[in-house]
């Protein structure tokens, strides 16, 4: 019971701290500018896809980022990421590309205010820094999913290469592509998890300080894309009469809402235990290696 109790009063700071932070508002800015920054990515994306010689890729790249959205939001979204994918550019180096990179970058920057907050930690760094690292960590993400892209096309090849050496092994494994492909988004979505609540806001957290939340984050991730892509297979219409031809867009945003406030939370969840683990008069940023900025501790 002690235990149940200690969960419960851990949870429920957390709550209560994601209201005093405006977690609802602060959702609402990560899933519009992830929405926003979207279709630069994708401009990036297939930037550099043709920059390699295979903007194939990119189509790859797409789909994988979109493997653990329900159905009905990603079809939602498939004719307009199909038109920006198959748009012709010119190589990574133009100046759209770069303002694409700057305005992708702009989704990394909600999550950091979002985390900063979360970890009640007061950003020291100088601006300029900040966006440059934003936009690295976007590249990276966007080299990450051309390669993990590239992994997917050679499995067919591979599986048609072990099939003449191994055939009943293979015969009997044919979803092995489809089950690959989310394995593969799900481990990526872990590593990015990672990096996002170690690395992006200010100060520094312990692998088992940050292991909570992201657990959180990926379970409920996934359970609200079950039950949003359920709601939606029954009332999408409800969204297509209220808001016509904006619908896709609203429907994207919504489940972005919802992501981001279960990202948010994972975040306040992480800083509450962390808290609840502090000997008495311990401080919240002395335990993530920065100076105390607040007496929120």
């Amino acid at each position: 019971m002690r235990q149940l109790r200690s969960v419960y009063l851990v949870v429920m700071d957390a709550f209560y701290t994601f209201l005093a932070d405006d977690g609802w508002a602060i959702a609402s800015h990560i899933a519009l500018s992830t929405l926003m920054a979207l279709f630069p990515f994708l401009i990036v994306l297939t930037s550099l896809a043709g920059f390699f010689g295979s903007k194939e890729l990119a189509d790859q790249a797409a789909g994988l980022i979109l493997q653990t959205w329900p159905q009905q939001v990603a079809d939602s979204l498939s004719s307009e990421i199909h038109d920006v994918l198959t748009t012709s550019r010119g190589d990574a180096l133009t100046i759209g590309a770069v303002l694409a990179v700057y305005f992708a970058s702009n989704g990394v920057e909600s999550l950091r205010v979002a985390l900063n907050r979360a970890y009640a930690v007061a950003e020291t760094r100088r601006w300029y820094w900040l966006r440059l690292e934003s936009i690295g960590y976007t590249l990276v993400a966007a080299f990450t999913a051309l390669a993990m892209a590239f992994l997917i096309v050679l499995g067919p090849l591979m599986l048609e290469a072990a099939r003449r050496h191994i055939p009943l092994i293979v015969e009997t494994n044919e979803n092995f592509l489809n089950i690959s492909r989310y394995a593969i988004t799900i481990l990526a979505l872990i590593v990015a998890l990672f990096i996002l609540h170690a690395w992006l806001p200010a100060g520094r957290r312990g692998f088992l300080q940050i292991l909570p939340g992201i657990i959180f984050t990926l379970v409920a991730s996934l359970l609200s894309g079950i039950v949003f892509g359920q709601y939606l297979a029954r009332f999408a219409n409800n969204y297509v009469t209220m808001y016509a031809g904006l619908a896709s867009v609203i429907i994207a945003l919504v489940f972005l809402y919802f992501i981001a406030v279960i990202f948010v939370f994972g975040g306040e969840l992480n800083a509450a235990i962390i808290k609840a683990r502090l000997p008495h008069g311990g401080s919240l940023q002395a335990a993530q290696s920065l100076k105390p900025v607040d007496s929120r501790a």
